[in-house]
């Protein structure tokens, strides 16, 4: 498991729980808002302190502080040992949150298949019919799609999430997300941080702000057809 980073203690990333975050390097998508640019690329820059034993390790020391741990990137599908990873968390009293892109709905599945995770946040990007090109070029409609079913059919606690970068999230852009996971328990609109992105020059002809104004106006969209939507 090649792992690019780690925050150790975080009251926000799982739910009502105390977690640490654990970010895998490596990523299929080419987001340009993507504010992890080191992990999307697969650049490592802490491979020899993060190797997987010394996760275990620090896991152990913090048993009775941590109740969960989450799993993020990058795009942790991509690792095919992943389910061997949370089978050895999940051993040790842990619940796992898993952060996804859906780009992998048959990994996702077996995953929740074989009772790996206890907790998934899929990032939606855009309308799954406008990944292609800015987000993948090879990204499928019917991929992300199949994700949001898997996920909504799960029988475990989920969330949907989207950044509001401008070029990219519109009035109409959020109905449509909205309807696509209708009755959904939460749909996160989050704020978009033009800070170390994966390609700034995006941004030299693209506006990078959305206003609260209309965070707020995306809000009441969502709000009509998802059980709870929140601006983070």
């Amino acid at each position: 498991m090649v792992f690019g980073g780690i925050q150790k203690h975080s009251l926000i990333d799982y739910p009502g729980k105390l977690s640490c975050v654990l970010f895998t390097s490596g990523c299929n998508f080419n987001c340009p808002y993507c504010h992890n640019p080191e992990l999307a690329t697969g650049r490592c820059t802490h491979s020899l302190s993060l190797r997987e034993k010394n996760i275990y390790e620090f896991l152990s020391v913090r048993k009775g502080f941590l109740d969960g741990v989450v799993i993020s990137g990058g795009e942790p599908t991509l690792h095919e040992d992943l389910a061997f990873l949370c089978g050895n968390i999940r051993s040790m009293g842990y619940k796992i949150k898993l952060d996804t892109n859906g780009s992998r709905p048959k990994k996702l599945k077996y995953l929740l298949d074989q009772g790996c995770i206890d907790y998934v946040a899929m990032d939606i990007k855009t309308d799954p019919f406008a990944y292609c090109p800015l987000i993948a070029r090879n990204c499928k409609p019917e991929t992300i799609l199949a994700s949001i079913k898997i996920i909504m059919e799960a029988g475990i606690p989920y969330e949907f999430r989207t950044t509001c970068v401008p070029s990219l999230v519109t009035p109409r852009v959020i109905e449509r997300i909205s309807k696509l996971i209708q009755g959904a328990p939460l749909y996160a609109l989050q704020r978009f941080q033009n800070e170390r992105v994966l390609q700034p020059e995006f941004f030299e002809t693209h506006s990078p702000q959305t206003s609260a104004a209309d965070l707020s106006h995306y809000q009441s969209i969502a709000s009509q057809w998802v059980r709870t939507c929140i601006i983070r």
